[in-house]
């Protein structure tokens, strides 16, 4: 089943605002998936589209330095979560 474009504009939508609600936490892209309720391979696709447009950053190393081998993180880039933080507000 092929999704249209607007509606993965609609769910990478969906992943920047569970980011956003979801800060100072970093998700893994398990947890995402499993708050969006699609499917983990598809949000990493979508992901890794987001990280391209500089809209969300991948996170490959724990707190304490050690590299993670198959698993990322993300969190909201700094510029979109002051975008998404005035409109908020508003």
């Amino acid at each position: 089943m092929r999704l249209s474009q607007e509606k993965k504009d609609k769910i990478a939508e969906q992943i920047i605002s569970f980011l956003y609600h979801s800060f100072p936490k970093q998700p893994f892209t398990a947890e995402i998936s499993r708050e969006i309720a699609r499917d983990e391979e598809f949000i990493k696709k979508l992901l890794f589209k987001l990280k391209e447009k500089g809209l969300v950053i991948p996170i490959r190393k724990s707190k304490k330095g050690k590299t993670f081998t198959r698993r990322i993180k993300w969190r909201l880039s700094n510029k979109v979560y002051d975008v998404y933080h005035s409109k908020q507000s508003q």
